[in-house]
């Protein structure tokens, strides 16, 4: 069996350091674990009941909850700004937890990495993450964390599946994110 794991980024700049460290998360997928990166959160509209109805619910959102439904389990990259979680994560995270108790997160095993400027690597952005994923309903992995400060630096010259430390972290979340899979929360 293949565990798939659905990563979002909340960054949407093509060059974004969360970007490059979800792309070395698709590479570094250990064997029986297949990472895809979710594109199209940028065309997700902002949260709104009002055109939240059942059988007409905006395209990207559609298609966001199906590709989160498919998963066996997420991985959120999380940049951080202003010392919280970025609109396009929380946003989506707002559109998978309904229907309300049963939304495309409801017991679905999440963990959350990311990188950031500052000397903490995002994690004020990333705790908020985990906050909002468990509020909506998600098996939250607590202990599978990666925050790496200085990305501006760290990774002016290196591609992030290029940093030997980065990537011994990174395949130990995959792993220990895929044994989740299938465990009762």
């Amino acid at each position: 069996m293949t565990v798939r794991i659905l990563a979002l980024v909340g960054s949407l700049r093509a060059a974004s350091h969360n970007r490059q460290l979800a792309e070395a998360a698709v590479r570094l997928a250990p064997e029986g674990v297949e990472v895809a990166l979710h594109e199209g959160l940028a065309s997700v509209p902002f949260y709104n009941e009002d055109i939240d109805v059942e059988g007409d619910v905006p395209q990207a959102a559609a298609e966001l909850r199906r590709a989160v439904g498919d998963a066996d389990a997420l991985l959120l990259f999380s940049p951080e700004y202003n010392g919280t979680i970025p609109a396009v994560l929380k946003n989506a995270i707002d559109w998978l937890s309904r229907p309300f108790g049963a939304g495309a997160l409801s017991g679905k095993p999440v963990a959350v990495v990311g990188t950031a400027f500052g000397q903490y690597g995002g994690v004020w952005a990333q705790d908020e993450a985990r906050k909002a994923v468990r509020i909506a309903g998600a098996a939250v992995a607590d202990d599978l964390t990666l925050s790496i400060p200085a990305s501006v630096t760290r990774f002016a010259e290196t591609h992030p599946v290029d940093d030997a430390e980065v990537t011994a972290r990174l395949v130990e979340v995959l792993a220990g994110l895929s044994g989740r899979v299938g465990v009762a929360a």
